[in-house]
């Protein structure tokens, strides 16, 4: 009788303390961090701090954007997938650190199909190929003659980029001899292509129309089967007869593997919100981001098909890790 009224005081002694605890607050009730995998000024990034502010007011709290670039988009795709899968770290997903960038080397450091929850896809943009209109060719009839020339490069976004892959791709099509300068970014790229330290640049489209229509860079192609509004001067790649450059780049929001559905669902709900935003949709379009809303199960589908049609690229450009 003792030990039983003991069991009972002990369990209504633990009753109370439970009682007083505060219960678990609702998600989120800290600030959100967004994983770039490219440096400050590239299109990732852009489209990281186009929807920070919007998802933050939607959200209730900071949504801090933390560039971390390098290794074909992997060092920041790690760190996400190395995350607590808490809702607090997400990435601004893209071709690079989910569909090329990892099979860039003979052991993947991650399975994009896998290792993320992919929430929603916001949209897709073409890559432009562009020179120096100094030290570049006129044209990309013009690359074969320019690329014969000794020393000649093309910069990119990164090893493992898209960029660098249609970069290997163009040489393949038009049998040139030109070496990948990789970066850490677009934005660095840009910075030499402008000062002429390099001819030749390949990365998505997005950061780069204002320093075409200025005359900073010449625009030699569009990866579209037809023109892009944006730059209704500039030849897509299908009518140069190089239909197999055709190539977009996505951009959505990604977690690690394992995001709750009560996550899931409301970050869902919030990023289809902004992309309804006349605001959101006309930024969008001065980048040359054609909405694309995808989400869930159908999203990761994308991802794993994305996965299998650029892997005959990455193996044809027999990249060295």
């Amino acid at each position: 009788m003792r030990l039983s009224r003991r069991l009972a005081l002990s369990c209504l002694a633990l009753a109370a303390s439970l009682a007083a605890l505060p219960a678990r607050a609702a998600w989120p009730d800290k600030p959100i961090r967004l994983v770039v995998t490219f440096a400050a000024g590239g299109a990732s990034d852009i489209v990281a701090r186009t929807i920070a502010d919007p998802l933050a007011k939607a959200l209730g709290q900071p949504v801090v954007v933390d560039n971390k670039p390098g290794a074909g988009g992997t060092i920041g795709g790690l760190d996400v997938v190395r995350s607590a899968p808490d809702g607090y770290t997400l990435m601004l997903s893209n071709s690079t650190p989910t569909s090329i960038g990892p099979y860039t080397v003979p052991k993947p450091p991650y399975d994009p199909v896998k290792q993320f929850t992919h929430v929603a896809m916001l949209g897709v943009a073409p890559v432009l190929i562009m020179a120096n209109p100094k030290t570049g060719p006129a044209s990309l009839k013009d690359l074969p003659k320019a690329a014969a020339a000794p020393g000649f490069v093309f910069g990119s976004g990164g090893p493992g980029s898209i960029g660098h892959i249609v970069g290997e791709m163009t040489k393949d099509a038009m049998k040139l001899q030109m070496t990948h300068v990789p970066y850490r970014g677009g934005a660095p790229m840009t910075t030499d292509l402008i000062a002429g330290t390099i001819p030749l640049g390949i990365d998505v489209i997005t950061a780069f129309v204002p320093m075409v229509k200025s005359g900073q860079i010449r625009a030699l192609a569009v990866t579209t089967p037809g023109r892009s509004p944006l730059l209704p001067e500039v030849p897509s790649v299908t009518e140069l007869g190089l239909p197999q450059l055709v190539a977009e780049n996505y951009f959505g929001v990604s977690g690690p593997a394992g995001l709750p559905k009560e996550v899931v669902d409301r970050l869902t709900k919030a990023l289809a919100d902004i992309e309804s935003d006349p605001a959101i949709l006309k930024r969008f379009g001065e980048l040359g981001i054609t909405p694309s809303r995808m989400t869930g199960a159908a999203f990761g589908a994308f991802v794993a098909k994305q996965v299998a049609d650029w892997a005959p690229a990455i193996k044809a450009a027999d990249l060295a890790p």
